[in-house]
């Protein structure tokens, strides 16, 4: 008996990435400017950062990373998470466009695959970038960077 493939349930993720919006705006402090870079100080081992590659009028990239502070130059990236997230402005949605080792996310992965993506791997990415910016606003001091560019 063929096993029936799996299908995004869209409301859902629809749901989450407009819950990813409103906190990222709220960690941004609703300014963002190309270059700046909040700091979310989380324990005294463990450090989020958001930083903002682009701003146009409809959308913003923003990149996020975790970092420990000990440690952290010697350690291999893939014990450094990063994600990449793409603010979409007319339509209050966030979405993570690329994660690790992935550098775009399908809606779905057939299972088993190569690289042994879940079939809901985009889901559970959004799921992860949200656990990251709930733990930012409960329990993350903050810093801003400015860096200009010319």
């Amino acid at each position: 008996m063929k096993q029936a493939s799996y299908r995004p349930n869209l409301p859902n993720l629809m749901n989450l990435c407009e819950v990813n919006y409103m906190m990222i705006l709220r960690l941004l402090a609703d300014k963002e400017h190309v270059g700046e870079e909040r700091d979310f100080l989380i324990s005294d081992f463990l450090r989020y950062r958001i930083k903002v590659d682009e701003v146009t009028r409809y959308t913003s990239l923003i990149t996020m990373t975790q970092n420990t502070t000990v440690l952290s130059d010697t350690l291999p990236d893939i014990l450094k998470p990063k994600m990449v997230v793409r603010l979409y402005h007319d339509a209050k949605m966030a979405e993570v466009i690329s994660n690790q080792d992935i550098s775009k996310v399908k809606p779905r992965y057939d299972y088993p695959n190569k690289k042994m993506h879940l079939p809901d791997e985009k889901q559970q990415i959004n799921l992860f970038l949200k656990e990251w910016l709930q733990l930012s606003l409960q329990l993350g001091r903050s810093s801003v960077t400015h860096h200009l560019y010319n």
